[in-house]
């Protein structure tokens, strides 16, 4: 038995389990009938195949028979800055995982179970796009107005609008301006790892991380040698001059004690011993 079923409607003619009514508008529904007939299109879904057009047109009607709950739902997020519409959009898509999750067996009723559903998406929705960096409530709000602003401007004049013509627009100073533009970098936080297309030709990708400064070990050394020249000043002016002709003018071991008059093998011991007394005043100023 087919029956066509109207949002004014308060009786509907009970159709046989395996068949389901033909409703022409099904977002017109009452409430209280797509409470009712939500149930039967459930239990018919649990036995329909998959895929089939049958299917396909229970699924769709319990999506807009119960669009209400979703708007419901909606309706508590309605002081956020987002637009109603994709807030509704996001709900929809928790009205469509309840339906596709719910256990007919269960004898819980289908507007119980589907609506933490919806208001989980939503919260998800809201979790996941959130703000990467805390930005004040007054700048938040603000962004939305400084986008729509740029969007009439850009539209009307053909290009992108100046900061004072979008200060002229939104009646605010500049400075606010340039206040809104500078927390809309908060919005979003790009991953380290994001791909970015390079201006040279170039087929291959670099990653955003390829652009951040890295810790350069040389800097290492310039602490060291300022930490070393203090010491290196107490020294005696011959283990100086070993120090010069050994680091500076890199001479070897023979060549030093030609010019100092020494052997080798006492100039090997003059350079060890100068370089563990540098070492000691380094560790014990390190400790100090």
């Amino acid at each position: 038995m087919i029956a066509d079923v109207s949002g004014t409607s308060t009786g509907v003619e009970s159709p046989e389990v395996d068949v389901l009514p033909q409703i022409a508008d099904p977002s017109s529904v009452a409430p209280t009938s797509a409470r009712r007939l939500s149930k039967l299109f459930l239990e018919r879904l649990t036995v329909l195949e998959e895929g089939t057009q049958e299917y396909q047109y229970a699924r769709n009607t319990l999506i807009e028979m119960n669009m209400s709950l979703v708007r419901f739902a909606a309706r508590r997020f309605r002081d956020r800055s987002d637009e109603m519409e994709d807030i509704v959009q996001v709900g929809t898509i928790g009205l469509i995982k309840a339906i596709d999750r719910f256990d007919i067996s269960r004898e819980v009723e289908f507007t119980t179970f589907a609506v933490p559903y919806i208001v989980g998406e939503i919260k998800r929705f809201f979790r996941d796009t959130t703000w990467a960096v805390h930005v004040p409530r007054r700048l938040q709000e603000r962004r939305v107005e400084l986008a729509r602003a740029r969007d009439e401007l850009s539209s009307r004049m053909g290009r992108a609008p100046k900061v004072s013509e979008l200060a002229a627009l939104m009646d605010i100073s500049e400075a606010e301006v340039v206040e809104a533009q500078v927390a809309s970098n908060g919005y979003t936080a790009s991953s380290l790892d994001a791909a970015m297309n390079g201006d040279d030709g170039d087929d291959g990708e670099t990653v955003l991380a390829d652009f951040i400064g890295a810790v350069d070990p040389a800097m290492e050394l310039v602490e060291d040698l300022g930490s070393l020249a203090p010491l290196v000043v107490e020294l005696g002016e011959r283990d100086r001059q070993l120090l010069h002709l050994r680091y500076v003018e890199e001479l070897t071991q023979a060549q030093i004690g030609e010019i100092m008059g020494c052997t080798q093998m006492h100039v090997s011991r003059l350079l060890s011993r100068t370089l563990a007394r540098l070492r000691a005043g380094l560790l014990q100023d390190g400790c100090a």
